[in-house]
């Protein structure tokens, strides 16, 4: 499966084109197969670069997917350029239409309580297929009795928005309890709930979601210098591989 993986400052991810990575999904799911889905960008492969555990996790994923333009930036100036960016987004949404298509069991974790009741009901209303056995908000202390609930209504896909690197330790731990294609969305639920909007289409054609998200929200910039960060090392460890 991981054949073609390209290595980023120390992550390796999986070069499809979303078609593929939508066709492997999919024949996943209809074989009630034990996927675990990450999506890194910039500033998780740095924060992968610093703790061996998390990098360790991510890398023993079955699908390590570039979230973000500085991914396949990056790749594209290691001399491995990888085919499309593929977002968490666009990942949760057509796994969300697949369920509702294939009349599955979905549970959701994470966000806030009010965030988490608008995107359940958000499916209930517009994906009515999909067979919804829980949710969860993200502010829970004891992980067993979640995990027992999720083992009890055997969901198809867990997705999970408890941040990172806290979303794919919680997967990495409790995935085999359940088979089922599990995910960390982030803040995904924030977006598909309605709670916030996501780039214009424009914004999202340049390759310039990152930007958007710091106008509507300054207090990412911190965040953000991860990006010219993740480049510098992307440009040092390329000069290093031609000496």
């Amino acid at each position: 499966m991981h054949k073609n993986r390209v290595n980023i400052l120390g992550t390796e991810f999986d070069n499809y084109t979303e078609k593929q990575f939508h066709k492997y999904l999919s024949d996943d799911m209809d074989g009630r197969s034990n996927r675990f889905i990450v999506t890194p960008n910039p500033e998780i492969v740095l924060s992968a670069r610093e703790n061996q555990e998390f990098s360790s996790i991510i890398n023993s994923a079955d699908y390590v997917i570039p979230d973000g333009i500085g991914i396949i930036k990056g790749a594209k100036t290691l001399g491995t350029p990888m085919h499309e960016r593929i977002t968490g987004f666009d990942t949760l949404m057509f796994l969300i239409k697949a369920a509702n298509r294939k009349q599955l069991k979905v549970y959701l974790l994470g966000a806030k309580p009010e965030v988490i009741e608008a995107s359940a009901k958000r499916i209930e209303r517009d994906f009515p297929e999909i067979d919804l056995v829980g949710y969860h908000d993200g502010y829970f202390k004891n992980d067993q009795e979640i995990v027992d609930d999720i083992v009890a209504k055997k969901p198809n896909i867990v997705l999970v928005a408890l941040g990172s690197p806290k979303q794919e330790f919680f997967i990495d731990k409790y995935r085999y309890q359940n088979d089922a294609i599990w995910i960390g969305v982030g803040g995904s639920f924030d977006v598909f709930s309605g709670t916030k909007k996501r780039a214009p289409k424009i914004f999202q054609k340049l390759s310039l979601e990152w930007l958007y998200r710091l106008l509507k929200e300054p207090t990412r910039f911190g965040r953000m210098l991860a990006i010219p960060k993740y480049m510098r090392l992307v440009k040092a460890e390329k000069k290093n591989s031609e000496k």
